[in-house]
């Protein structure tokens, strides 16, 4: 086998893993704008002769796509950007401020909370939602949310933060800042990589949701995209062509934020492999 060959296998290897991978979301895209099922059925993987775009209008007023995709973006966006200022405050006392022992039981007690399967919090939080009297608000999830992802956001800034050189903390202090200026000035600028990894992980675990979701919203203005997409299945009678329309929205905003936040998540993913 020649050299070229050789070299070149790995990359014939990862191009046959996309396609396998891309498949999929190409037959959603495509049958997004056919006529109808039967369209569907007789060139199931094959490009449409027309494009029928209107497709995406019908499900976006419709079938309330509209409704559905704002009300999980701005919870998504929400629950993410206030369970990392939380979590990065947590993890800025627990690794840069001296609070001798006390550091260390706060941050297994994080841990512990990893360990609690999502499933077996399900009544606890219903018990929870139902006497703040929050049900059937945004605010049954929204809570949640933060308060799921924590963990895990502190799990993440804590590894980031200690590896940031203490020198620069001693620096800040000679010119006068406190805790709050050296964390708002210092360690924030320095830690956004790992903190837009973790939004990113955090928005499409949100995003995605569909157990709290169905269960403590009832009013259809209020639901979010995936309990609207099945509510839209039954609307619509099995209309693939319609509900590919609606799969093709969830998928965007995860496309345009990868798109937008490219190099910050690299930067997230390999921040600490390679000192000095």
């Amino acid at each position: 086998m020649s050299r070229p060959l050789k070299k070149s296998l790995p990359h014939i290897a990862l191009l046959g893993y996309l396609v396998i991978v891309l498949f999929p979301f190409l037959f959603v895209l495509f049958s997004s704008v056919k006529k109808d099922n039967n369209a569907i059925a007789l060139n199931p993987f094959g490009i449409p002769k027309s494009f029928e775009w209107s497709n995406y209008v019908e499900a976006w007023v419709n079938a309330k796509i509209s409704t559905y995709f704002f009300n999980s973006l701005y919870i998504s966006v929400l629950a993410s950007v206030v369970s990392i200022l939380l979590a990065s405050m947590f993890a800025f006392a627990v690794t840069r401020m001296r609070q001798g022992k006390w550091n260390g039981i706060l941050f297994s007690l994080v841990l512990i909370g990893m360990l609690i399967p999502n499933n077996a919090l399900m009544l606890p939080i219903y018990t929870i939602v139902r006497k703040l009297h929050i049900l059937n608000t945004h605010w049954a999830l929204i809570i949640p949310y933060i308060a799921n992802a924590i963990p895990f956001t502190i799990i993440i800034l804590a590894a980031f933060m200690r590896s940031l050189p203490s020198e620069i903390e001693e620096a800040a202090v000679m010119d006068g800042l406190k805790a709050p200026g050296i964390f708002a000035r210092i360690i924030v600028p320095l830690t956004v990589p790992a903190m837009v990894t973790v939004f990113i992980v955090n928005f499409l675990g949100n995003w995605n949701e569909f157990l709290l979701a169905n269960y403590f919203l009832s009013n259809d203005e209020l639901r979010t995209l995936p309990v609207g997409m099945v509510q839209f299945r039954d609307q619509y009678q099995m209309n693939y062509a319609q509900m590919s329309a609606g799969i093709v929205y969830s998928v965007v905003p995860v496309i345009v934020i990868y798109a937008v936040l490219q190099e910050k998540i690299i930067e997230g993913v390999t921040a600490g492999s390679v000192k000095g």
